[in-house]
């Protein structure tokens, strides 16, 4: 079955990513761009990043990255995030100035979830004894992930940042725990999101604990969850150069656009030219 996609729909599912990792943060617009910004955790990058950028000029860009310079001196990075609706001239600059660039897969859920879950233990975080659980989780999430990023490694205050963050933003965002065995094993949250399109995200699972159907069952609850909220399409944030995109696809995921991120650490020597 073929699939089609305006790019106002694109554009939406783009606004509704961006939209979430902004909830519960400081967000103003200047010199053609939105600042989000969160002074308590400078180092957390989704946090501290400047989106939906309408510059198109040089002179443009100048005020923009000055802008930038100034209402993140709080933060040893400079992060800037673009999509098909950019203007060339920002990336050009960005990449000029020795950015480095990431990708986010976006991909769209209009119908039913391919596929049926398995009987799992399933629960929303709600008490203080589940976001316990959740926190512990979390580590272990931060943990794995950080072993494959660059040196010098973030440390694990990232983990308790994200977990704080991540609380700041419930019940609006609602976190839910697969159990096995009665123990926490796998997480995931859903949002309902903007104008009838919600988001699922942030899927991890303990290695011990994966390919039995945990992320599935997740997936298949979170998708009620958004939709029993309001929400009619779903949409999933995924890394292009690692597999979960494929069980997402398999599921009934359609993949319609990259979210760009042009990354400067200020902490980090720049490159030899």
């Amino acid at each position: 079955m073929a699939h089609m996609f305006s790019h106002e729909l694109v554009a939406k599912a783009l606004d509704v990513s961006s939209a979430m990792l902004a909830l519960s943060n400081e967000q103003f617009e200047a010199d053609g761009a939105l600042f989000v910004r969160d002074r308590q955790f400078p180092s957390i990058y989704d946090s501290n990043q400047v989106t939906h950028i309408t510059a198109s000029t040089p002179p443009e860009m100048d005020r923009l990255l000055a802008r930038a310079g100034r209402e993140y001196e709080h933060a040893t990075h400079r992060r800037f995030v673009v999509d098909f609706r950019t203007h060339p001239v920002v990336t050009a600059r960005l990449a000029l100035e020795s950015y480095a660039r990431d990708d986010t897969l976006i991909s769209l859920l209009e119908g039913d979830l391919i596929g049926s879950p398995r009987d799992h233990d399933v629960r929303p975080v709600e008490t203080d004894e589940d976001w316990a659980a959740y926190a512990g989780l979390k580590r272990a999430d931060w943990d794995e992930h950080s072993q494959r990023l660059p040196e010098p490694r973030p440390g694990p205050e990232i983990a308790e940042a994200f977990i704080q963050i991540y609380r700041r933003k419930a019940p609006e965002v609602q976190y839910f725990l697969a159990y096995v065995d009665g123990r926490p094993a796998a997480f995931l949250s859903s949002w309902p999101g903007l104008d009838g399109m919600g988001q699922v995200e942030d899927l991890f699972a303990l290695p011990e604990y994966r390919h039995r159907g945990l992320a599935s069952a997740l997936l298949h609850r979170c998708v009620r969850d958004c939709r029993d909220r309001g929400a009619r399409q779903i949409i999933i944030a995924s890394d292009p150069t690692d597999t979960p995109k494929h069980m997402y696809a398999a599921m009934g995921f359609v993949p319609v656009a990259l979210d760009t991120h042009y990354l400067k650490r200020l902490d980090v020597p720049a490159p030899v030219q």
